[in-house]
């Protein structure tokens, strides 16, 4: 009996209109996906060839999720939901999931302000706090860094812009600026001549712009000097190793003295006592003073 009456209720709900509505569900779920997902990659290629690899990654992050809730709208508007009663509900929802959380809201709502400014790209290397790396992605609730030495680093977008951000490849050239100092008995001009000479004979330093080859100021203990040169962006490395290396070996061979400060070392041992010499008072009136302290009174302790 209760089979039977199981088949009745399925071939009440198995008529053509409820048959149709499933065929219509199966047709946006089975071909709705796969169509946005293609329309999707075309989308961010398109986007790549006209925009930054930041705006790309939105548009096709937008393109998905506006089409998805399309398509779950329709597939809830033919199993018979009420559209209007849906959204009334989503709204609430989504009041309440914003007041939940302000601070995803407020990283989307700064990554939109990245997106406008576009402060990077992927690829550049920045500074961000103590962080320092090539971006990795740029989402919208946050930026990943790859650090130098490979680590994953992931910073909130909310902090990027309240933050400092300091962008190390911006320009196609930059300036190593090195700091040195030589004893006060060198020549000054000669010392710049040197410089000068080592900045035009090294392959990585360009020739415009000139360097830059300041003497600053007398400082405690040596002559202060501000050695600039540019280089391409890319060579940083290879022309910090080998100006270094040339600047101390042309000071060797020039007899350049670069002063450093000494210290003395104490080795714990026990020290010995601090020698004193007492020596003949030879004031004025100080031998009348002498018969007093012989009668018998002391002499004031000094």
């Amino acid at each position: 009996m209760g089979l039977l009456t199981g088949l009745i209720v399925w071939s009440d709900l198995l008529t053509e209109e409820s048959i149709g509505r499933l065929l219509r569900v199966l047709v946006l779920l089975l071909g709705g996906l796969p169509l946005l997902y293609l329309v999707t990659r075309l989308a961010s290629r398109f986007s790549k060839k006209h925009f930054s690899a930041h705006s790309s990654f939105l548009i096709g992050k937008g393109i998905f999720y506006a089409g998805a809730v399309i398509i779950v709208l329709m597939v809830l508007s033919d199993l018979g939901f009420k559209l209007t009663a849906v959204l009334g509900a989503a709204g609430i929802a989504g009041v309440a999931i914003g007041f939940a959380s302000q601070t995803s809201l407020s990283n989307i709502i700064s990554g939109l302000f990245l997106v406008w400014e576009k402060p990077f790209a992927v690829g550049d290397a920045i500074k961000i706090g103590e962080h320092v790396g090539a971006v990795y992605s740029i989402d919208l609730m946050s930026v990943k860094l790859r650090t130098f030495d490979n680590r994953f680093v992931r910073i909130p977008n909310e902090s990027i812009v309240k933050g400092q951000t300091i962008n190390i490849t911006r320009f196609p050239i930059r300036r190593l600026d090195i700091q040195l100092g030589v004893a006060y008995k060198e020549d000054i001009g000669k010392v710049m001549a040197i410089l000068r000479e080592l900045a035009e004979n090294n392959p990585y330093c360009l020739d415009e712009p000139a360097p830059v080859i300041i003497f600053q100021e007398f400082g405690n203990s040596s002559l202060d000097f501000l050695f600039g040169v540019w280089f391409a962006k890319t060579d940083l490395l290879l022309l910090r190793n080998s100006i270094m290396r040339e600047i101390k070996e042309r000071f060797d061979a020039e007899g350049i003295e670069i002063p450093f400060p000494h210290r003395t070392l104490y080795a714990g041992s026990e020290t010995a006592p601090f020698p004193v010499k007492l020596v003949a008072d030879e004031r004025p009136g100080a031998a009348e003073a002498e018969p007093s302290s012989a009668s018998g009174e002391s002499a004031p302790e000094k």
